[in-house]
């Protein structure tokens, strides 16, 4: 699922491939610029602003797009064998004489001046992998609305730009609080800590080929069957002193196992939880899946 960081990754990769080169070929297959040919101009630089790209091109002219859910930029060589999906799902070609960018069921593809740039990405808020980003210009726009959910406060890109559903369900995890608690709720220090480690998971992951939010391996106990009663004697019990009567043997607790998962939660439903084996829950939040662990966060449920 495309956010910041994929994002990110994906302007890197359109940059490396197009940046300071003539294009030989363009082909947008929207009906507004159809008939727009970008032949014979430069590709200047390919931009990231929060979950948009902009690709900016010789004269003044900026190529907009966003992935939303399932877009997705591809670059090939010229020999090489387009697999981005069937050809009625390409809606961009962006072609010079070493590569070829196939740009494949982008939900927003226009093209506009790139003096008028601000009247396509210009509501975001500070962009949490951008030379922009403040956290407390984002700290102050989520708290313009403290009565607002939590989960929907973050996706919000007017509030900080970058954060999609992963990182919601994640972050919500990671500050113990369930994604309907409203921002106001949160408790004292929450709302700026969170802030800071959404920064920091994003960073962590700008050039990750696989997003991880779990920094290590998470220690969990797996169920089993209880330890029979021990029928050794207590220490310094001898033949002539019995033994002190002891309570009923408690279960003996398994010894932790080392498991691997890449997220605490997001994808993890009916799955123990990481930190304290309850199953983790899912329900809609803003017709969104969203994923939580009602042992480990608290907070309003649907």
């Amino acid at each position: 699922m495309p956010e910041g960081d994929t994002v990110l990754q994906t302007a890197t990769r359109l940059h490396q491939a197009l940046a300071g080169q003539v294009l030989t070929r363009s082909d947008l297959r929207v009906p507004r610029f159809a008939t727009a040919d970008l032949s014979g101009r430069t590709v200047l630089d390919v931009t990231p602003r929060g979950k948009h790209l902009l690709t900016r091109i010789e004269g003044g002219l900026t190529l907009h797009s966003h992935l939303r859910m399932d877009g997705a930029w591809r670059v090939y060589a010229p020999d090489e064998r387009w697999r981005g999906g069937p050809g009625h799902q390409i809606r961009a070609i962006l072609a010079n004489a070493e590569h070829t960018a196939v740009g494949y069921r982008l939900p927003v593809l226009e093209l506009l001046r790139t003096s008028e740039e601000d009247r396509a990405v210009g509501h975001l808020g500070p962009d949490l992998l951008g030379p922009d980003w403040d956290p407390g210009r984002a700290l102050d726009r989520l708290l313009a609305a403290p009565e607002r959910p939590l989960g929907e406060a973050l996706l919000d890109q007017r509030n900080l730009a970058g954060i999609g559903n992963v990182y919601k369900c994640e972050l919500c995890f990671l500050a113990r609080v369930t994604p309907w608690l409203p921002v106001g709720a949160l408790p004292d220090g929450a709302l700026p800590r969170l802030v800071t480690l959404a920064e920091r998971l994003l960073n962590a992951n700008r050039d990750r080929p696989t997003r991880t939010t779990t920094i290590t391996s998470e220690l969990r106990t797996p169920p089993g069957p209880p330890s029979p009663p021990s029928a050794t004697a207590a220490p310094g019990a001898t033949a002539a002193t019995p033994a002190p009567a002891r309570a009923p043997a408690r279960p003996r607790a398994p010894q932790p196992v080392r498991v691997q998962e890449r997220l605490y939660v997001y994808g993890r439903a009916r799955r123990p939880c990481l930190r304290c084996g309850t199953p983790i829950r899912l329900a809609d939040q803003d017709d969104r899946p969203t994923y939580w662990c009602p042992g480990c966060q608290s907070g309003p449920i649907p």
